[in-house]
């Protein structure tokens, strides 16, 4: 539930910053038409050039911020090249930003697991029938593919394929922006330091 008290005007009173998180993705979910949940990920290709696209944040607690995929595809790569990512929400509906980042770790097992089994079963054949991120010859392709891997697990549980897995970006840094009059917008940074948290404004 959305805390009263961090309010727009007033949200800079927050201590810490996961709490303040949660009522804004909270906020989000009554607002936002469509993926309150939605980020944009970015992270770095071999050369050192930035590379983002929009993924769905699948989890998150003091340890960090979740989200599933390939782990053959680009993303999935170049998080495992350099084990570093970035991410930020934008909500247009309440003008609000959430900008975060930090070192990336693999989910345990049981994680990706427990989420996986949680998937329609469109998706987790989805999960095999697609080679992420590489050439496509036609859509037939892929549909040929999906109905392959449907017939081959037609009964019983379709279990986690080995490349397929969750990352979890642990935050040394977590940005919050609120859109303010003549772009004098309110901006605090929180930046972690051992078990605490620092917490500084910024100017827009």
């Amino acid at each position: 539930m959305s805390n009263p008290e961090l309010t727009t005007g007033d949200f800079t009173e927050a201590s810490e910053p996961f709490r303040l998180f949660a009522d804004w993705l909270d906020d989000a979910g009554r607002s936002e038409p469509n993926d309150p949940n939605a980020v944009a990920l970015a992270t770095v290709d071999a050369d050192g050039l930035p590379d983002v696209r929009m993924v769905l944040l699948k989890g998150f607690d003091e340890r960090g911020f979740v989200f599933y995929t390939n782990f053959e595809s680009a993303k999935g790569r170049e998080i495992l090249d350099t084990m570093k990512a970035a991410m930020c929400f934008h909500w247009k509906s309440l003008r609000r930003q959430v900008r975060i980042r930090g070192p990336v770790e693999v989910v345990s097992d049981a994680e990706a697991d427990a989420y996986y089994a949680s998937r329609p079963r469109g998706s987790r054949i989805g999960a095999w029938a697609s080679k992420q991120s590489r050439p496509l010859e036609s859509r037939f392709a892929l549909e040929k593919a999906v109905a392959e891997y449907t017939a081959r697990h037609a009964v019983g549980d379709i279990p986690r394929p080995s490349w397929w897995s969750g990352f979890r970006i642990l935050p040394q840094t977590i940005e919050f922006w609120h859109d303010r009059p003549f772009r004098l917008h309110d901006r605090v940074v929180f930046r972690r330091q051992g078990d605490d948290w620092e917490k500084a404004r910024l100017y827009p």
